[in-house]
């Protein structure tokens, strides 16, 4: 009898941690969520990787996001284009070069286009479903359902030790399209 005693106190202290983790993970998400969309804004610097077919295009863009859901963006890297400058928000988006403003579609020849990826993983992290979250040693990942143009969308973003975004990867139409590296992510 004190064996199966022994055994049920184990079990039970195990399950009664795990749960606790389970709810300290689901908090912390919960209030990187609530501080966002209480923020004035954020700010951060994002390299993006757009993977199309067998192709894939790298740049960087500093970022810069306010109440309303309106992210700023300027390109540092590569050089070619570095300068370009641009807004996104649900309802439009803009480039802005040489003192001349060009409208563009959040989608081109049916894919995301790559500059909508920080767009794209704010909205998510501000208003997608949390599905779930996995753990490592020094960071945990938080998995969003969201969608774009009816279509689904699901993110992975890594979160450092302090709780904050330091990649995405962005799942539309069962592949990987789009990844972000998220550096000096601050909210405002």
């Amino acid at each position: 009898i004190s064996l199966k005693l022994t055994v049920c106190a184990v079990l039970a202290i195990f399950l009664l941690t795990g749960c606790n983790s389970l709810q300290q993970e689901v908090t912390q998400a919960l209030e990187l969520r609530r501080s966002v969309l209480e923020a004035q804004g954020c700010s951060f610097d994002a390299t993006i990787t757009a993977e199309y077919d067998d192709v894939f295009y790298t740049f960087q863009m500093s970022c810069r996001s306010d109440q309303t859901g309106m992210l700023s963006f300027t390109v540092t890297d590569p050089e070619t284009i570095a300068g370009i400058s641009g807004t996104i928000s649900r309802e439009r988006s803009a480039l802005s070069f040489d003192d001349k403003i060009l409208a563009f579609p959040l989608l081109a020849n049916g894919e995301l286009t790559p500059v909508s990826a920080p767009w794209i993983f704010l909205s998510a992290l501000k208003g997608g479903y949390l599905r779930g979250y996995s753990e490592s040693e020094d960071s945990f990942s938080l998995y969003i359902d969201d969608s774009f143009e009816e279509d689904p969308l699901h993110l992975e973003i890594e979160l450092d030790e302090e709780t904050m975004p330091v990649s995405a990867q962005i799942i539309w139409q069962d592949r990987r399209i789009l990844s972000l590296q998220i550096k000096n992510f601050t909210i405002l």
